[in-house]
């Protein structure tokens, strides 16, 4: 959906300034001196559209594209770092400026560091948005075994904090083992259950990572679908701006608002 909206964003905006931009070149002129000295000459109903939408698009094509864009938070697989119903600011400027639509990068700012949580189109699904956190990094070897991760043959640390209960749209992880999972520099907050899903070792090849649900019990990942290309990335996941989930108990939960995201 964000794909198709993003497109026609584009396409009114191009064609609202073609419209504008083709009317000051060839026919404003005309109508001033068709109208004379004496009449003030009237834009045409689609110009006059053109002329009032045009700055407005362009200033929130830009905004979407190169600054930041809101993405709503519609499944479970980061619970409990993110919640479903969650809407996040993702910054856009992070891991380079790229085109819409293409997704093309045109100017290389940073790449994405282990622990961050990234916008994606995943290979399998190119016209979706996805978000997982980066576990692995170009040529690390990650391993997933008896629910823990572990990097370039090193087992990372965890802190069991107690059981899961859920809420709204995400009651069905309750009773999941809530965990304090200590990447590097990066701890947050993971979900287990019983059972251990996707277990193997993989090498991360040049110019990919390898990105993992903060749900591991939940989470349709690299462990599943193989490696995410850098030219896939939309932006790093900043904060949550706002939470409306109509199953809770509160629709709009406030103390949302505002929550950075680890």
């Amino acid at each position: 959906m964000m794909v198709w909206f993003e497109t026609i964003l584009v396409v009114l905006t191009l064609l609202s300034g073609l419209v504008w931009l083709l009317d000051r070149l060839f026919f404003a002129k005309r109508r001033a001196a068709a109208a004379g000295a004496l009449e003030e000459a009237k834009d045409p109903l689609l110009v006059d559209y053109a002329k009032s939408f045009f700055p407005i698009l362009a200033l929130v094509l830009g905004l979407r594209s190169f600054v930041a864009e809101p993405f709503r938070i519609p499944s479970s697989s980061m619970m409990p770092t993110l919640l479903i119903g969650d809407f996040i600011l993702v910054n856009k400027f992070a891991y380079g400026l790229r085109w819409p639509i293409t997704n093309q990068k045109f100017l290389a700012i940073g790449e994405p560091q282990r622990g961050d949580v990234v916008v994606f189109r995943p290979p399998h699904h190119p016209r979706e948005d996805w978000i997982k956190r980066v576990i692995g990094l170009p040529g690390d070897t990650i391993g997933y075994h008896d629910h823990k991760v572990s990097i370039n043959g090193r087992v990372l640390p965890y802190r069991v904090d107690g059981v899961y209960t859920g809420v709204g749209q995400g009651i069905g992880e309750t009773g999941d083992t809530l965990l304090t999972e200590d990447l590097p520099g990066r701890p947050h907050p993971v979900l287990e259950r019983e059972f251990s899903v996707a277990e193997g070792d993989w090498t991360v090849p040049p110019g990919h990572y390898f990105v993992m649900g903060d749900n591991r019990g939940n989470s349709e990942d690299s462990r599943f679908w193989g490696f995410l290309p850098e030219s896939n990335l939309r932006g790093k996941a900043m904060l949550v701006w706002m939470n409306f989930d109509t199953s809770a108990d509160h629709w709009v939960d406030g103390s949302r608002i505002g929550h950075r995201i680890p």
